[in-house]
């Protein structure tokens, strides 16, 4: 039977395996190279997580789209109503250097709204997820994220450049900043309340963030477009210009009005 639940199972059984297809890579001197036009490098270990991804999921649910960071895209994921998207690995310079906070990511969205997510690390051995019917976990147990509402003083994922006085006209909020390479594993630290909040202000590919958005949302924080519109994806171009802000719900309105005061 299809529905939220069997789709969260299939992402979480399938992520589990390619963790362990990631694993023999890393820290094992991977080959990779340069994507053309300053696109960030791609290592073997990203494409055969991918090969073993669209194997998996494609067999279980041949109606869905596809769209993945290392499959060559092609409008026909358009005219589906859910959509497979994926990143095979989330911080890949990170997986190179034989750091552990690499992710892999899958999601799926149904007319552009989220229903599924999964986001697993597999050196932490993390799994959290969520579908839009139930709770976000992490390794089984419910998270939440911050109910932290004063901008000051809270914690931020985010990279230095995000925190320029131009990006918040209505004054810069004074928080302290920490970082990480994978775009999902922040969200996924929002929304277990690890920190308070993430910032990206530049365009942002859909897979970095479609899976973790929604767990964001499940556990009671807020995920949005960097200039505070809903989140939609399976779109023509797969990027949210604005990038993505998110938060506990309590303050996500607050960091939201000192980046775009009314």
């Amino acid at each position: 039977m299809r529905g939220p639940e069997a789709d969260l199972t299939l992402l979480s059984d399938t992520l589990r395996e390619a963790g362990k297809l990631a694993l023999r890579y890393w820290r094992h001197k991977p080959k990779f190279y340069d994507k053309p036009g300053d696109a960030g490098p791609v290592s073997e270990a990203d494409l055969a997580v991918n090969d073993l991804l669209l194997a998996k999921l494609r067999a279980a649910r041949p109606e869905y789209g596809w769209l993945s960071e290392e499959t060559a895209d092609t409008p026909e994921r358009l005219a589906r109503d859910d959509c497979f998207i994926i990143d095979p690995i989330d911080g890949t310079r990170s997986f190179i250097q034989g750091e552990d906070t690499f992710a892999i990511a899958a999601g799926i969205c149904h007319r552009g709204r989220m229903t599924t997510g999964a986001v697993y690390l597999p050196a932490l051995e993390r799994l959290y997820t969520a579908h839009a019917e139930g709770p976000a976990r992490m390794n089984g147990q419910t998270i939440t994220a911050s109910e932290r509402s004063a901008p000051d003083g809270a914690t931020m994922l985010t990279a230095t450049p995000n925190l320029a006085a131009s990006h918040w006209p209505g004054g810069l909020p004074d928080v302290r900043r920490a970082f990480r390479p994978s775009l999902a594993y922040r969200l996924c630290l929002v929304a277990e309340g690890r920190h308070d909040s993430m910032v990206s202000f530049r365009p942002t590919w859909e897979w970095d963030i479609a899976a973790a958005s929604l767990i964001v949302e499940r556990a009671g924080g807020r995920a949005t477009a960097g200039n505070g519109a809903a989140l939609i994806f399976n779109t023509p171009g797969a990027r949210i210009p604005s990038g993505v802000l998110a938060a506990g719900a309590a303050l996500h309105p607050r960091l939201l009005a000192l980046h775009l005061p009314s």
